[in-house]
């Protein structure tokens, strides 16, 4: 089977799963998921599984990015803040759908190969940097749009809450631990916090420092060896999800 064959039958086992948006659909048929991926898993690269992308790290389900997408309800005027780069392929997604995506990794050769990426794709209204996601980006903000792709505690981080715009959506995982996480849609107005609780997660915790050097060791909270996130929508088997 070709690869725009096995794109096709994706984005079709999207479809019947959930991700029921044209526009989310349409996004991720417009980026090449191998790209993003090493060549030893190109013929793998249309398959609804998490890949290794090195680092100890995943590109995540397709279907898990489509669902998180999908749940920030995003059109071409919104600027978006992404905490975790990973391998860059939710940046890569959201920039075809947003106005300006700016995206944090704590990862310092992740973020390397992500930025190659972007340029070798002309996706111009991406900025990545590396530092804290949980501090956010303020030079940036306001953001109409911020998702995270780590544990957030039972509440959002309150830098990211600040910088969240007044009408705006947060997604992120939030829950007393890691096993009682759930992906929730948090809406910004001018009388508080809207919450809508999603779907059942398992994440790796938000971890509040970067490495100090290069290649450095990453702490795990506590946890050497943990698996990396885990997204189970209602109706689905474990979906696995590890990195963007």
């Amino acid at each position: 089977m070709s690869s725009a064959a096995r794109k096709i039958r994706l984005l079709m086992l999207l479809r019947r799963n959930g991700v029921n948006s044209t526009d989310v659909l349409r996004a991720m048929e417009l980026i090449p998921r191998e790209v993003f991926v090493p060549p030893t898993f190109h013929d793998q690269a249309y398959e609804d599984t998490a890949l290794p992308i090195g680092h100890g790290q995943t590109i995540s389900q397709p279907m898990v990015v489509g669902l998180m997408t999908q749940a920030l309800h995003l059109n071409d005027r919104l600027k978006v803040l992404e905490i975790g780069t990973g391998s860059g392929y939710q940046a890569a997604v959201l920039a075809k759908m947003a106005r300006r995506v700016y995206t944090i990794e704590r990862h310092r050769p992740l973020l390397a190969e992500a930025e190659s990426r972007f340029q070798a794709l002309r996706l111009h209204n991406i900025t990545a940097r590396h530092a804290d996601g949980m501090r956010g980006w303020p030079q940036a903000a306001p953001f109409e749009r911020i998702l995270v792709t780590a544990g957030g505690g039972m509440d959002p981080p309150p830098d990211l809450m600040d910088q969240l715009a007044v009408g705006g959506i947060m997604v992120i995982p939030l829950g007393p631990d890691r096993r009682s996480l759930h992906v929730v849609r948090l809406r910004k107005t001018e009388a508080g916090v809207e919450r809508e609780q999603l779907w059942p997660v398992r994440f790796v915790p938000l971890l509040p420092e970067v490495p100090a050097e290069p290649g450095a060791a990453v702490s795990t909270g506590g946890m050497p060896g943990t698996m990396p996130p885990a997204l189970i929508p209602p109706d689905f088997s474990d979906v696995i999800h590890q990195r963007a």
